[in-house]
């Protein structure tokens, strides 16, 4: 094993998603291998490119078609692996920045939005049932909910205690247990645990979900799915929000 390679694995976020975790993200280190030596490839040109191949993939999700759908779920897998690449630059080059940073998770939002409504039409299309366009816009609307409900209850928090992200950090790092330089035994146990982030239905399981249900053409199972996951998670992750916020802080908030 390279040491090259093993700083690679280091830049691997800890805590990844679920696809994220054992599929797209360790290929984004291999194609960072040669990738982080070449100065024209940049982690901002790499989000660029991966926000470009997600809007390739709702062209060919509004097409439609096998040809194009397969076509579509084969550019999400390369999407995310992009998405996985930049951030994994960043950090072995050393060049992290919030700009990038901002984009990075901005474009996640946005392309999830144009997945997801290109899927509702897709479906509507081969049914001419409008079901599957208002399962796609309650599943989009409920998700933004879960990033929505966070950005108020952190605008809350810190219009309290300015240093709460601080202590926040601190209480969210997390230590590598598996991947290059562990043995079967310990990889075997991360593999197994890694599993439960499937019911978290976040944007890595999305990646999977919808790139599967393109290629054997369900996609309104899928969007059942996705619809009913994201009412779940968006009102529960809101009111756990709330309540948090309940026991922090005792002093009336103006609206």
């Amino acid at each position: 094993m390279t040491d090259k390679l093993k700083r690679l694995w280091a830049t691997k976020t800890k805590d990844d998603e679920w696809w994220s975790s054992f599929v797209t993200s360790p290929l984004g280190i291999l194609a960072n291998y040669g990738a982080v030596e070449v100065a024209q490839i940049t982690p901002n040109r790499i989000t660029a490119a991966s926000f470009l191949v997600a809007v390739g993939a709702t062209f060919g999700i509004v097409v439609g078609g096998n040809g194009w759908l397969i076509a579509a779920a084969i550019l999400i897998q390369i999407s995310h692996i992009l998405d996985c690449m930049d951030g994994q630059m960043a950090r072995y080059r050393k060049v992290s920045s919030p700009e990038g940073s901002y984009y990075d998770r901005l474009t996640d939002q946005v392309q999830v939005a144009l997945w997801f409504g290109a899927a509702g039409y897709a479906a509507y299309a081969q049914t001419a049932d409008v079901t599957p366009v208002f399962l796609a816009m309650i599943g989009i609307a409920f998700y933004n909910l879960r990033g929505y409900a966070k950005y108020v209850s952190l605008e809350i928090e810190m219009a309290f205690d300015p240093d709460y992200t601080a202590k926040m950090a601190g209480l969210k790092r997390t230590e590598t247990t598996a991947g290059l330089g562990f043995d079967l035994r310990a990889n075997w146990a991360w593999f197994l645990k890694e599993q439960r982030k499937v019911l978290a239905f976040d944007e890595g399981v999305f990646v999977f979900m919808l790139s599967a249900a393109l290629i054997f053409d369900q996609l309104v199972p899928m969007l059942w799915l996705f619809a009913a996951s994201q009412v779940f998670w968006g009102t529960y992750r809101s009111f756990r929000r709330g309540q948090n916020i309940g026991k922090n802080q005792k002093v009336p908030l103006q609206k």
